[in-house]
Order: structure tokens, then C-alpha cells, then sequence
């Protein structure tokens, strides 16, 4: 039965081989065709030679997820096809190099012992050779198509065989596997010629050899291979401009609507994505003519966020952006900024961890420790987004926030969503609302007290260099002018007015930037979760709810002050009860239950470093809903 317009596609490959550009070539080519693309990223910790691989999921309606399996492999190395073909579906297909395929599983020197031990014994056991194509005959077994594509032939057709030449030539092999996969898919090669304008823009000349290569390739399939292949894309008509624009990008452009004038970092995989971007739009055209962000790199991070914190204090709008590690190293400063209540933004990507943990891979295990974080205790917000378009709105709330109740703001993201892109709408700026809090111009007073006690705990606050706004700042307590003090009575009165802070922002942040509901809040099964796991939900809750299954979902937004009076009421109303994270404890479960006194009756938990599946998401809820459930569920997919 034929398939349109749903596709799951992945190349694989080693790292510096050209990977990514391959799997944007191919998410842009469908994105011209109207089509609705998500793609997922996945990297080894090393610059060169470790495998890389990049999945795409193409739609004629929004995706936000991965899946489990793969409709198209595209493997560019032996690698690729031992640790990926497994996972191609029964009428699925594999491109690859045929000049690969008596590769021996020993001579794929990068592949873990685990997955080589796993590999070696599966094929054995099916009197198979262990070799690429022993992998290969497997997945012909269970009814995938092969499609070797001799691309050094292909290139020495076109180069007329002159070595410079094809040397230089090899380069396009991905891009011909693009086109490979474009001509098995039914998709018109007008698209990636769009494609590859887009991306080697003013390059006439790259973009022409490109072409010329790809059309070899889209030419080889058609005339050497049947055309039946199971899915089919269609382009789609359609007026609607889209980006296609990754995580670290929506953040960065967040920042930059947000009047963010001052981003700090220390490099550090996966945020370091984000301050390159910055670094690249540090002028910016605006409505109003040109907008300027300057952006430092720093020694280390203590220095980031101590810099930014400065830059706070002198009136900027100031952020820093960091991971798991580097957050450890700011943990004294955010104190500072806490005790000394300066509106200061730490954007936190988190990864595999503990320690170094996995530098490049997915987690979300720092909600405790961000929760938490520094010697004693002081207000702060934290904010956790699901998907691009929240990465952009809460990027400018977390600014709102940190001015108007003047106090640290950390925004909690994750490996999954900064490696992760996306074909959405363009961002509406009548949205972006800049609300700058109690921040005066001229202290108008001969006696300005920084710290002054308030009803809200939220005092005027002056830049440095005000007229009129002199004030001290310290490490120490302090009373209302900013001088240390030790007198108990002041320090109960100022450890409450910091306090008061969380009370007024619980009140006043709206519902709708705390908590997202999606279904019916009285179905049988309600879902709880936070961050990344967001959209595989969503995409799994389709299809559960087209099988007229009974099951909500709702979303935490606002994890500092957590809203648990509203997420008690919603739990109160379900029968049964689950929890979606990416972490070993289920952090949030935990969390939740300390603010609610309810337990989850399930947890559903991922901590293998790779992102939640729509498929696993999708399994484990039906399983519950059948009874068939344990109380611990762990997810296991990813290679």
C-alpha cells in the first residue's frame, strides 16, 4: 500500500564526511516543496571520524518528533549500514556504495565493542557473513530494497576521469545520495536545485557542479530501478512562508527580540551552537535600522556569568549560555546575583551527565541541581521549553521575568532540542513584549535605597552610573542601602523580601506560561512532562487519539515557582498517572509529588543520551492503558 508524504529518511556517516550538509540539503529540498520537515542531529564528542548520523522526518502536517524506525537509509560508510539497518521497516530502502559492501565488521575501527559484540553475534546467528553485506542480505530478507549507486563511476562519467578533478568531485557524494533518495521517493529534482541555491548562495559555480552530479544520480535510479517504492512525496501548494531554523538559532533570535545587548560563554557542547550564531548577527537590521548584541568569549565560566551579571547591573539586558558542566563552575555567582537581585539570564543546555558525562549527547538531568543550585537559599525562575517556537517566546520571558521580579533566570533546555530543526512560521514580533520592571531613569532622592522594602520584595532599581542611584553592592548580606549588616532583625526582613518575590510571580505569570494542556483533562490516563519530550508526545498523542484513546497531556512550563496547586487539580482528576523524562529518577515525578503528595503510577524514562521517540511514547502509553505496564518503564532506542 502506497504511503504519501510520510516519511522517516536518515543518512549516516562518519563525522567531517559531510553528514549535516547532506541531511539539510535534503530537509530544505523538501521544505521548498511545501512539505513539513523535522530533523534530530546526533554526534560523537570528537571532531573527525566517529559516527554521525541525521534523521528527517518529512510530512504534509507539522512534525516534532523522531521515530524508531527508517523508511530510507542513506549510508555513506560500512558503519552506517551495520548499526542502522536493523532499524529499516519491511519495504523500506538502503543507498549505498556498492564498492563497500564486502567490508568486514573488523575493519570498522570506530564502532563500540557493545554494538560490534551485538552485530557479530546477530549475524552468526543467521549464517550470515559478518560483513556490510551480510547486513545487507538481512535487511533483503525482510523485504528492504537495495539500491547500490556506484558514485565513484557516476563522478569519473562526469569528470571525464581527470584525478584533480574527481578528488574534488568526491566532495558532491552525499549530495548524490540526496538525489538518489529524491528519485526513489518520486520527488521532482527542481527542489533541490532550490535547495542548493540556497545554501551555496552566490556560488554559481558549486551549485552548478552540485547539479550536475545529482542529476547523474537522480538519472541512475530512474533508469535502473523499478519505480514502486512504497512512500511517495508530493510536493504541497502553499502561500505560507516557513524557517528552517534549528534550536540553538530560536534561542539566539529570542535573545535578540528580547533587546539582549550582552551574551557571554565559554565554549561547551551543545550551547556553544547558539553564541556562534550570535557572534555571526552581531549587527542586525531591525524595524528601526540596525540592532548590535556584543558577544564575549570568556576564560571560563565562572567569568561568564560574573561578566554578564556586571553587564546586568549596568542597565544591559544580559545573558550567559552554558551546559551542565559550566553551570557548576557559575553555582557561587548565581548566589551573588541572587543575594544582590540583578536580572540576570543563564541560558542551560542540558547533556549526558554526571561530570564530563556525554558531552554530545541528550539528557534532562539537572532539574534538581538547577532547582537548587548555590549555598543557601534565594529566589529564582526557571523556565523549561518544549519545542523552536517556545524556545523563542520564553527566551524574551525569561528577560520579562528576570527584570520585573529582579532576580537570576535560568532557562532550562536540552542536547535534543539544540541539535534538533524544524520548518515552522515566522515568529510574531507583536508577541515580543519587553516589560522592563521597577528600572528608573533618575533616582530623584538624595537618600536611594537599592534594597528597599517593599510589599512585593521588588524594589526600584537603578543602573550604574544613575543620577541620584548610588549603591553598594556585596557578597554579604545587607540592608536597604546595600551595606553589610549582621542584625537579625534585618536579616529576617531581607531574606523575606527576596523571598516574596516567588509569591507575587506565582500569582502573577499567567496559566498559559506555566502549564500546556492538550486533550481532555478528565480522560482516563493523564501524562505529565517537562522540556524536550514534548513533541514526541504530541505526535504519539495523534495517533492514540485517533484509536479513540483516552489520554491528556499537560506540559510544565514554569518549573520555579512550580505551579502545584493547578497541577494537583488536574492530577486529582485522572485515574491513572504518568510521567515522560528524560533522566535515570524521574526528577520531576519527584518533584511533583513533594509539591502535590501525588504519586505517579508510571514512569516512562529515557537516559541512554538519545532523544524520546514518538514510537516509544506511543507503545508505552497503549501498554498502560491495557494494563500491561510496569510502574518503571525505561526506553532503550538509539544507536
Amino acid at each position: 500500500m502506497q504511503r504519501v508524504n510520510d516519511l522517516a529518511w536518515l543518512i549516516g556517516g562518519a563525522q567531517g564526511s559531510g553528514v549535516d550538509s547532506a541531511a539539510n540539503l535534503f530537509a530544505k529540498a523538501c521544505a521548498f516543496g511545501g512539505l513539513h520537515v523535522y530533523g534530530q542531529r546526533e554526534y560523537y564528542s570528537n571532531i573527525m571520524g566517529e559516527h554521525s548520523y541525521y534523521q528527517v522526518r518529512v510530512s504534509a502536517r507539522p512534525v516534532r518528533a523522531t521515530r524508531s524506525h527508517t523508511d530510507v537509509l542513506v549510508s555513506s560508510d560500512a558503519e552506517t549500514v551495520f548499526l542502522h539497518a536493523p532499524s529499516v521497516v519491511p519495504g523500506g530502502a538502503i543507498v549505498y556504495d556498492p564498492k563497500l559492501t564486502e567490508t568486514p565488521l573488523s575493519k570498522v575501527a570506530a564502532l563500540e565493542h557493545r554494538a560490534r559484540h551485538d552485530i557479530e553475534r546477530y549475524l552468526s546467528s543467521k549464517n550470515l557473513p559478518v560483513t556490510m553485506g551480510g547486513m545487507l542480505q538481512d535487511a533483503e530478507s525482510r523485504g528492504v530494497k537495495l539500491y547500490p549507486i556506484p558514485f565513484d563511476e557516476l563522478l569519473q562519467k562526469m569528470t571525464g576521469g581527470q584525478l584533480t578533478q574527481l578528488a574534488q568531485a568526491k566532495r558532491m557524494a552525499n549530495a548524490m545520495a540526496v538525489a538518489a533518495s529524491c528519485a526513489i521517493l518520486g520527488y521532482e529534482i527542481k527542489f533541490l536545485e532550490q535547495a542548493l541555491e540556497n545554501i551555496f548562495h552566490g556560488k554559481k559555480k558549486v551549485v552548478e557542479a552540485n547539479l550536475k552530479a545529482c542529476n547523474l544520480a537522480y538519472e541512475y535510479v530512474a533508469q535502473k530501478f523499478k519505480q514502486d517504492f512504497f512512500i511517495q512525496l508530493e510536493p504541497l501548494q502553499t502561500t505560507e512562508f516557513r524557517l528552517y531554523i534549528t534550536g540553538s538559532q530560536a534561542v539566539a533570535l529570542g535573545k535578540l527580540a528580547a533587546g539582549c545587548t550582552m551574551q557571554t560563554y565559554y565554549p561547551i557542547s551543545p550551547a556553544t551552537d547558539e553564541s556562534v550564531y550570535l557572534e555571526s548577527h552581531e549587527l542586525f537590521e531591525t524595524r528601526d535600522g540596525t540592532g548590535a548584541i556584543l558577544v564575549v568569549q570568556t576564560e571560563d565560566e565562572i567569568a561568564a556569568i560574573t561578566m554578564a551579571t556586571g553587564a546586568a547591573l549596568a542597565g544591559a539586558r544580559a545573558a550567559t549560555s552554558t551546559s551542565g558542566p559550566g553551570f557548576s563552575l557559575m553555582v557561587e555567582a548565581l548566589g551573588w546575583a541572587g543575594i544582590n537581585e540583578v536580572p540576570v539570564v543563564v541560558t542551560l543546555y542540558q547533556r549526558g551527565s554526571p561530570s564530563t558525562g556525554m558531552p554530545t549527547r541528550h539528557e534532562q538531568g539537572d532539574l534538581r541541581f538547577v532547582l537548587h543550585a548555590g549555598h543557601g537559599e534565594f529566589p529564582r525562575i526557571v523556565i523549561a521549553s518544549g519545542d523552536l517556537e517556545e524556545c523563542f517566546y520564553d527566551e524574551i520571558r525569561a528577560f520579562n521575568y528576570a527584570e520585573k521580579y529582579q532576580l537570576p533566570v535560568v532557562h532550562l533546555l536540552d542536547k535534543s532540542i539544540a541539535s534538533s530543526s524544524q520548518t515552522q512560521k515566522p515568529y510574531d514580533l507583536q508577541r515580543a513584549r519587553i516589560e522592563r520592571g521597577l528600572l528608573l531613569h533618575d533616582a530623584q532622592t538624595d537618600n536611594y535605597k537599592r534594597f528597599l522594602y517593599t510589599e512585593t520584595g521588588i524594589s526600584p532599581r537603578t543602573a550604574l552610573g544613575t543620577p541620584g542611584g548610588i549603591f553598594w553592592n556585596t557578597g554579604d548580606e545587607h540592608d536597604e542601602w546595600g551595606h553589610i549588616t549582621e542584625d537579625p532583625v534585618e536579616r529576617i526582613q531581607m531574606m523575606e523580601k527576596r523571598a516574596k518575590k516567588l509569591e507575587i510571580a506565582a500569582r502573577e505569570i499567567p496559566l498559559e506560561e506555566k502549564i500546556n494542556i492538550f486533550g481532555d483533562p478528565d480522560a482516563e490516563l493523564m501524562l505529565i512532562s517537562w522540556g524536550s519530550p514534548k513533541g514526541a508526545i504530541l505526535d504519539a498523542l495523534e495517533v492514540l487519539w485517533a484509536e479513540k484513546l483516552p489520554v491528556c497531556f499537560a506540559q510544565c512550563r514554569l518549573l520555579s515557582p512550580l505551579p502545584s496547586d493547578d497541577l494537583k487539580k488536574l492530577l486529582e482528576r485522572a485515574k491513572r498517572r504518568a510521567c515522560i523524562e528524560n533522566n535515570y529518577s524521574g526528577q520531576f515525578a519527584g518533584l511533583v509529588r513533594e509539591a502535590t503528595g501525588i504519586a505517579m503510577d508510571h514512569l516512562i524514562l529515557k537516559f541512554n543520551g538519545r532523544p524520546i521517540t514518538m514510537d516509544e511514547v506511543y507503545q508505552s502509553v497503549k501498554q498502560i492503558l491495557l494494563g500491561r505496564a510496569l510502574r518503571r518503564m525505561v526506553l532503550t532506542h538509539g544507536a
